[in-house]
């Protein structure tokens, strides 16, 4: 049953994953808020939401656009330190009925020990420092809740992804490179399963929990059961770009991560493995969540998306170098 109107505050709320549950929550009659810098995007928000400006990482700024003001949920997208997230547990602390905070997935034991992955699979990433403090933000949830009763939930999706955020190593460079008939890269053999989780799906689960009761003090993974191989995803790619038989070269993750470094943590620490998980913790309380848009659909949006806005067509002259040097490297072998 929908708990209607309640007041709801995004923190972000233009990104990504955060733009669709926004729309959604206005959809299902709540009165929404969003406090973010207010610059520009692709994603415009809805008219009845009330815009606030401010860096959420400045706190008198963010007080000062708040002026004490109360809310029945605060759902906190752009938190990624531990300091964030406790300055969060002071400012609301006797003002928010929820607090929610977007965790990772990737916060989950890299590499997972057993599949599907469920909420009590252990957190441990040693790979990636984003994920590591995603980690000690939910530690501090964790406490306040158990020690001060604060009303947290957290929430870990996974790979989620709109129209404008190409999953591949390369993203947009991967295209260029496929259609100027040049190999892509591959992690492993591309053959592992990574779960693509469309923004407007994980919307349906996040807003589902927000004023739910029983998900205080919990946490709720949110993603789809779609899991294709990354051979999948590259090929779906590849046929929306217009590539009918792209030519793919698989180079050990390790490999990837040692000539292009920035890339290392990110696919060490989250796409290496095979990632599936079990959501039925989360479809109890949100029976209406499923996968409804897989990628094989989506690669043809995204691609169209792109064309249409050739601001987005950017290559990164780096990452182009470094898959010619993976390329010739695997050629070497």
């Amino acid at each position: 049953m929908t708990r209607n109107p309640l007041d709801i505050l995004f923190l972000g709320g233009s990104g990504i994953i955060s733009a669709a549950s926004v729309r959604r929550a206005v959809a299902r009659g709540h009165r929404v808020t969003v406090l973010n810098r207010g610059r520009s995007t692709h994603r415009e928000l809805p008219a009845d939401v009330e815009q606030l400006a401010a860096d959420v990482t400045d706190d008198a700024a963010v007080d000062a656009v708040l002026d004490g003001r109360d809310f029945d949920v605060v759902a906190q997208f752009r938190a990624f330190s531990p300091d964030h997230v406790a300055r969060d547990i002071a400012r609301f602390t006797g003002r928010t009925g929820q607090y929610v905070f977007v965790s990772s997935a990737s916060a989950y034991q890299t590499p997972p020990s057993r599949l599907p992955v469920t909420e009590s699979t252990p957190l441990r990433n040693p790979y990636w420092a984003y994920s590591r403090d995603k980690i000690a933000g939910e530690d501090l949830l964790v406490r306040a809740y158990r020690e001060n009763a604060f009303p947290a939930t957290i929430v870990r999706p996974s790979h989620t992804y709109d129209r404008t955020l190409l999953p591949t190593l390369g993203a947009w460079t991967d295209v260029a490179r496929m259609r100027d008939g040049r190999p892509v890269v591959v992690p492993g053999d591309g053959t592992s399963l990574w779960t693509l989780t469309h923004t407007e799906d994980f919307a349906v689960g996040f807003v589902g929990l927000l004023g739910h009761p029983h998900a205080i003090g919990d946490t709720f993974q949110i993603m789809g059961t779609h899991a294709p191989t990354w051979n999948q995803i590259y090929t779906w790619l590849a046929a929306a770009a217009g590539v009918p038989d792209p030519e793919i070269v698989h180079v050990a993750s390790e490999t990837i991560a040692h000539v292009l470094p920035d890339v290392g943590p990110g696919l060490l620490g989250d796409k290496a493995h095979s990632m599936v998980f079990d959501c039925a913790k989360l479809q109890a309380l949100v029976p209406e969540f499923a996968t409804t848009i897989t990628y094989d659909e989506a690669a043809h949006e995204q691609i169209a998306w792109f064309d249409a806005h050739a601001a987005a067509r950017e290559t990164d002259p780096v990452l182009d170098a470094g898959f010619d040097r993976l390329v010739a490297h695997a050629g070497a072998i």
